[in-house]
């Protein structure tokens, strides 16, 4: 569910001449409101593919992220769009390595993600949270183009380009994320992570809301209904 921040972001690193003719992929497309795809048809693009683990508008085929490489090869794609989808990802290793390895030699890849601060959204999980740092440190094997911080978010973004001739991949098996479940960096999130009080409060402070908004928009629907406010 990309804001338009996250739009903008890769719009500006992958102009028409990045995308015409190109075969792009978009990882966690599901369009619940926003979709780059529009603008990288009209670019031109070869091909577009849009996969989500779940179906919907834009999705071409549902499917996990960690499958990409098994699925379509190394090397098969020129472009990478992974809008606010990586914080989703329980294995962020493996979804990163994934990506990395389907992309062409050259090709281009944009990610964008919340920063710590945004708020869980568990629909249906909500793992990590990622800084510009963090970006430069996943990507240092690839050329960076640019990183942004989105304080709409808040949120980090980042574009780079898969470096030509043989590629080798950074060991990432070490590194600590900040995790929205934990409260605080951690290599690899253990079954002990779900029984803390920090987890539980995060988990009610999450029912609370969403029980409020069920009840705010019942409310508008009664005062529709009572008021005849619906019928023209």
């Amino acid at each position: 569910m990309p804001r338009v921040s996250c739009i903008v972001f890769a719009a500006k690193h992958l102009p028409p001449d990045r995308i015409h003719g190109k075969r792009v992929i978009d990882i966690g497309a599901c369009d619940f409101n926003g979709s780059i795809r529009p603008l990288f048809e009209a670019y031109g693009a070869a091909e577009f593919l849009g996969i989500d683990m779940i179906p919907g508008p834009s999705v071409d085929r549902v499917m996990n992220a960690d499958d990409l490489a098994d699925t379509y090869g190394n090397n098969s794609f020129d472009v990478i769009v992974c809008l606010e989808t990586m914080e989703h990802s329980r294995y962020w290793r493996k979804t990163l390595s994934n990506m990395k390895r389907i992309l062409k030699p050259g090709g281009y890849i944009v990610i964008t993600a919340p920063a710590p601060g945004y708020h869980y959204h568990g629909h249906p999980t909500d793992f990590w949270r990622y800084t510009e740092e963090d970006f430069r440190a996943l990507l240092e094997d690839f050329e960076i183009l640019g990183t942004e911080f989105d304080t709409d978010g808040p949120g980090s973004f980042v574009a780079a380009r898969k470096p030509e001739g043989e590629f080798k991949e950074k060991d990432l098996s070490t590194y600590a994320l900040y995790s929205v479940l934990t409260g605080h960096k951690t290599v690899e999130l253990m079954p002990e992570d779900y029984k803390t009080w920090y987890y539980y409060r995060l988990i009610l402070k999450q029912f609370i809301k969403w029980v409020g908004e069920e009840s705010y928009h019942g409310l508008g629907h009664l005062i529709t209904y009572l008021f005849g406010l619906g019928k023209r």
